[in-house]
């Protein structure tokens, strides 16, 4: 006897996984007419792999329409459940997982190291940025070019709903650059862990979505931690503070509107292509905005000005160059594990990032660190992990 198991498509282009099995936590959808609509987008939402923190569950139902997906069966033999099989796929998808963490880790650290190095000479954010969504940009158009992804056919309707996200996307990775150009990385990131708080309180002002008694306690030693982190900063201005603040308002801001808003859409955009659109338009955004904020700072008397205080221009442009695709590239490979993983799993690991983060910039920049500063990043840390653990608890239904 034979099971049927389904499968979603399509999946990322460039960094394609091997594992196209679904994910086995999710139910069978042999009988999904028979369901209620509201039953429907939550089965189909719990299943997708498209929940990355960039785009919400909403996208993928709208107006009642369920054939945006491409749902193709597959017939599983029934002695797939055999130890040696099951064993070595386990084995195989652990392994593949483990290494796609540690890219996405990788890239993390190189991004900030280069980024880092770049602020620190051409204390420009908003051309660094643009420069940044420039790079993503080139690579989308050359993906698109070649056919290793289909190009989406956008409609009025999309854009309108698009366009506010990428503002806000757009925002929270310049005011990011603002931060890290002002503080020590490893400062910025820790004032970062403060977007599940953000996260709460968005859900509760615009969704009315109540938290649970867990992840409200889950806040109190990040709340704390990053407080203390900030008291003992040796590198705290704020104007980096602030900055790394605002990026967490932009950020949680934009999760919260897209999983209210984008429900309008009259057609959906997989992962990949939203981000690639959204990247796009961030950049043609930005382009214009630097320059009225900033000037024009790609002037070779700008660039000298930059090699004096520790890099050439040849150093400079490279790292710049390496910066881009770094950013562009873990943000994929994000979306790759997220289609693997749960969202809860998914989570913790971007908790462990931000540590590897953090850890990898204080060696290598040396920054100073004291012990009541480790400790208030470590309480910070602590209560993201603790965030993620209690989002995964479901509360007790109630008795009749």
């Amino acid at each position: 006897m034979q099971s049927t198991a389904l499968t979603f498509s399509p999946l990322t282009p460039l960094l394609r996984p091997l594992n196209k099995n679904p994910n086995t936590r999710c139910s069978p959808l042999s009988n999904l007419s028979a369901l209620k609509p509201f039953q429907k987008a939550s089965l189909l939402s719990s299943c997708s792999p498209f929940n990355a923190p960039l785009i919400s569950e909403s996208l993928l139902i709208s107006k009642g329409r369920y054939d945006s997906f491409r749902v193709r069966a597959q017939q599983v033999p029934e002695n797939m459940g055999g130890s040696g099989t099951k064993g070595s796929s386990g084995l195989g998808t652990s392994l593949q997982l483990g290494a796609m963490f540690a890219v996405w880790y990788l890239l993390n650290i190189y991004f900030n190291i280069f980024n880092k190095q770049v602020l620190k000479v051409y204390a420009f954010p908003a051309t660094v940025t643009a420069f940044q969504f420039g790079c993503g940009t080139l690579i989308i158009l050359i993906m698109w070019a070649l056919n290793l992804y289909h190009r989406p056919k956008l409609t009025r309707s999309q854009l309108a709903v698009i366009i506010p996200l990428a503002v806000v996307h757009t925002l929270g990775n310049l005011l990011t650059n603002v931060s890290i150009g002002r503080v020590n990385v490893s400062f910025t990131h820790t004032i970062k862990a403060m977007e599940p708080f953000f996260t709460v309180l968005f859900s509760v002002l615009i969704l009315g979505e109540w938290p649970t008694f867990w992840i409200v306690s889950s806040l109190v030693p990040l709340v704390g931690g990053v407080a203390l982190a900030s008291f003992t900063e040796a590198s705290f201005n704020w104007i980096g503070f602030c900055s790394a603040m605002a990026s967490n308002v932009t950020n949680q801001s934009r999760n919260v509107l897209s999983k209210k808003f984008m429900v309008r859409n009259e057609e959906t955009l997989d992962n990949i292509n939203l981000f690639s659109v959204i990247t796009i338009i961030s950049f043609i955004l930005l382009v214009p905005a630097a320059i009225l904020l900033e000037g024009v700072k790609f002037s070779p008397s700008y660039l000298q000005s930059a090699a004096n205080q520790g890099l050439n221009i040849r150093e400079l442009c490279i790292r710049s160059l390496l910066a881009g695709f770094c950013f562009h590239s873990y943000q994929q490979v994000s979306y790759m594990i997220l289609q693997m993983v749960s969202p809860v799993t998914h989570s913790v690991g971007n908790c462990v990032k931000r540590v590897v983060v953090i850890i990898s910039s204080v060696i290598f920049f040396q920054t100073p660190v004291s012990p009541i500063n480790s400790l208030g990043t470590t309480l910070a840390l602590a209560g993201v992990f603790l965030y993620s653990r209690a989002k995964q608890l479901k509360p007790k239904p109630k008795a009749a």
